[in-house]
C-alpha cells in the first residue's frame, strides 16, 4: 500500500460540515490501491474508546494519481471522532493522526484519532440557494446594446460592427440592457454579471474614478436601480463588478496624494516609494504595469472602511445580488473576511465571486468568497475541445481533480465559464467548430456549479484576445444561426432540472467518451461527449434523449 499518497486533513476540504449536523469526509489514496476496502470507524468523541461504529467508504472521484473516498455523515452529536481502516490483500491497516499503522490502540484513541471537535452553526458555509439554478450571462456593458438615444454621444468613436481597439467606444449602456431584457429572459438567463459600471475614462471601466457614481456613458444611479428592478421582475439576479485591488490615477484620493505627497491624508491609501508618486518613474504599486491604475493598500483600515462602504451602498441603494471581485487574489485576506461579514449582513443571499485564476482554497474556506470564476474549468475545456491535449479519460481526471480543490458547497457555486472579456472567444479557439462549441456548452450546463455564457456565445461570436474579444453584439438577426441558438436554449432548460441542481456528480470515461452523470433520488441525467472520429454515441434502451448534437448526447434515466 502506498502510504505516501494517503492524505486526510481534519477541518478542511477533506473534512467539512455541509449542515449543522451533516459532515463530509474524504480520504485520498493512490490509484494503485484501488482494490483496497476503506472503512470509517467513528463515534462521539467522548465515547470513541468504548462505543464505535463502522461504515464502508466508496471511491467518488478519481484523477490522474489518486482515488478519493468520500462519505456524508448525518450526526446526532456534532463532537465527532474517527479513524480509517484499510483492508487490502488480506492485511488490515489503520490511518489516524499517527499515520498508517498495523495496530491501533482504541483505548488510547483520544491521543491520536482524527476529529471534528464541534460543528458551530456560524462556521458552516451555506450554499447561496439561487446559485444552484443560476445561468449567468456576462455583459461587457459598452458593447451589448445602445439604448439611450438622448445621451451625449460625442465620446463614441467606432461603428457598432467595427473591430474594437483599446480606446474604442461604441455606446452600449444600461438602457440597452433594459431594452434587451426580453431577449435575455427568452434565452433562459436568470443571472447577469456586468463588467464595471462606475465612473471611469476607459471603455472597460476597470480604472474607477468614483465608486459612488454610475458612469454617465452608461447611465445614472436611477437607471441602474431600474435595471435591477426590471431584472428581478423577470426572475433575473444582477451581480456587479467590484474593482477593489486598484483604482484610477484620477480618483480624487490619488490626485490629492499627487498634489500633497506625504502631507496628504490619503498617502497611506496607496503603496508608494518616496514622498510623491511619480507616474513616469512608477514609484508606486499598481495593477500589472499600468501606472494609471495605482494599487489600493487594502491592509489599511481606512481603505477597508471606504471599500466596505461601497460594497454595502450598492446593495442597499439598488438591491444588487452580489459582487464579482476583480484581481481578488492580490487583495488582503483580512479585508475579504470583513467584506464577507458586511455584505452577508446587508443581504444574506448575496453571492461573492472572486477573480482567482488558480487554486483559491485559501479564500474558499467559508470566511471570504463563496466561489471564483472557474478558469481551471476553462483551461480543461480548451485542452479537451480546442487543443486536443486531453483524451476523455484525461479530461475526466482533470475535472475530478479540480472538484477536489474545494468543499462541496463551493463547487456548487463556482462560476463555470468557457471565455470572458479577458480571454479569446471560445468559438474562435475551437476553430469555429459549432459541434465542439455546443458540446462544451453542454458540459458547462451539466457540470457542478453555475454556468456563465459570455455575451454572444449563443450566436457563435468570434474574437481573439482583448480587445478583439469585446466586439459589439451582432443584433442583425439575419446573421444568426437559429438552430445553434435553439440548441443553446434547450441546454439552458436542462440546467434548470432539479437533478442537475441537486444531484451528485460522477465523471468518468466510457468507450473513449467523456461521461458526466448527475444522480438524484428519482432520476439521473447523463451527458456523453464524443471527441473521437466515431460518429455514434450509444445509449441504453431505457434512456430518454433530452438533447443531442453531433458530438454530445444528454439523456434522462429513471432510478
Amino acid at each position: 500500500m502506498n502510504e505516501y499518497a494517503m492524505l486526510h486533513i481534519p477541518d478542511s476540504r477533506y473534512c467539512f460540515a455541509t449542515g449543522e449536523k451533516e459532515l463530509v469526509l474524504r480520504l485520498r489514496m493512490s490509484k494503485e490501491d484501488e482494490k483496497a476496502k476503506v472503512f470509517l470507524i467513528y463515534a462521539q468523541k467522548y465515547d470513541f474508546t468504548f462505543c464505535r461504529k463502522k461504515q464502508p467508504m466508496e471511491i467518488k472521484y478519481s484523477d490522474k494519481l489518486y482515488n478519493y473516498y468520500e462519505i456524508k455523515m448525518q450526526l446526532t452529536d456534532v463532537r465527532f471522532a474517527y479513524i480509517f481502516q484499510i483492508e487490502e490483500g488480506g492485511d488490515t491497516w489503520y490511518f489516524s493522526e499517527d499515520g498508517v499503522t498495523k495496530e491501533y490502540r482504541f483505548e488510547e484513541g483520544f491521543y491520536n484519532f482524527f476529529q471534528m471537535p464541534y460543528i458551530n452553526k456560524n462556521d458552516v458555509m451555506h450554499t447561496v440557494d439561487w446559485m444552484r439554478s443560476a445561468v449567468f450571462y456576462q455583459i461587457f456593458v459598452e458593447r451589448f446594446y445602445k439604448g439611450n438615444e438622448k445621451k451625449d454621444t460625442n465620446y463614441i468613436n467606432m461603428k457598432w460592427d467595427e473591430l474594437p481597439t483599446p480606446k474604442s467606444f461604441a455606446g452600449g449602456d444600461l438602457a440597452g440592457i433594459m431594452k434587451k431584457m426580453d431577449y435575455l429572459k427568452e434565452l433562459g438567463i436568470n443571472a447577469l454579471y456586468l463588467t464595471p459600471v462606475f465612473r471611469s475614462i476607459s471603455n472597460h471601466k476597470y480604472d474607477t474614478i468614483d465608486y459612488f457614481t454610475v458612469d454617465p456613458q452608461f447611465g445614472t444611479k436611477e437607471e441602474l436601480r431600474q435595471l435591477v428592478k426590471l431584472a428581478h421582475d423577470n426572475g433575473i439576479r444582477v451581480v456587479l463588478d467590484a474593482v477593489f485591488n486598484h483604482c484610477s490615477m484620477y480618483m480624487q484620493q490619488f490626485q490629492d496624494v499627487m498634489e500633497k505627497g506625504k502631507n496628504s491624508r490619503y498617502y497611506d491609501w496607496f503603496l508608494i516609494e518616496g514622498d510623491v508618486p511619480d507616474p513616469e518613474k512608477m514609484n508606486y504599486e499598481c495593477f500589472a504595469a499600468c501606472n494609471y491604475m495605482p494599487k489600493l493598500n487594502t491592509s489599511n483600515e481606512e481603505v477597508q472602511e471606504f471599500l466596505l462602504g461601497v460594497a454595502v451602498y450598492w446593495i442597499r441603494e439598488v438591491d444588487i445580488d452580489g459582487w464579482r471581485l476583480d484581481v481578488s487574489d492580490e487583495v488582503s485576506h483580512d479585508f475579504w473576511r470583513r467584506f464577507r461579514k458586511a455584505v452577508k449582513k446587508q443581504k444574506p443571499d448575496s453571492v461573492i465571486i472572486g477573480e482567482n485564476w488558480h487554486d483559491a482554497y485559501a479564500y474558499l474556506m467559508g470566511d471570504q468568497y463563496d466561489s471564483i470564476m472557474n478558469y481551471a474549468f476553462t483551461k480543461a475545456c480548451l485542452d479537451y475541445f480546442a487543443k486536443g491535449v486531453f483524451s476523455a479519460k484525461e479530461m475526466a481526471e482533470k475535472l475530478n481533480a479540480n472538484l477536489m480543490r474545494n468543499m462541496e458547497q463551493v463547487n456548487r457555486m463556482m462560476l463555470n465559464l468557457l471565455d470572458s472579456h479577458d480571454t479569446h472567444r471560445f468559438f474562435s479557439e475551437v476553430n469555429k467548430d459549432k459541434d465542439k462549441m455546443l458540446a462544451a456548452i453542454a458540459l458547462e450546463m451539466i457540470f457542478e456549479g453555475a454556468p456563465c455564457l459570455y455575451y454572444g456565445t449563443e450566436l457563435c461570436m468570434e474574437g481573439g484576445y482583448d480587445p478583439d474579444s469585446r466586439r459589439g453584439f451582432p443584433w442583425n438577426q439575419e446573421s444568426w444561426d437559429m438552430d445553434f441558438l435553439e440548441t443553446v436554449k434547450e441546454l439552458i432548460r436542462i440546467r434548470k432540472q432539479p437533478v442537475v441542481q441537486y444531484g451528485e456528480i460522477q465523471i468518468t470515461e466510457e468507450k473513449e467518451m467523456l461521461r458526466v452523470e448527475r444522480n438524484g433520488e428519482q432520476n439521473r441525467i447523463i451527458l456523453r461527449i464524443n471527441m473521437t472520429e466515431k460518429k455514434d454515441i450509444p445509449k441504453q434502451a431505457e434512456e430518454v434523449v433530452l438533447c443531442e448534437g453531433n458530438r454530445f448526447l444528454i439523456t434522462l434515466m429513471e432510478n
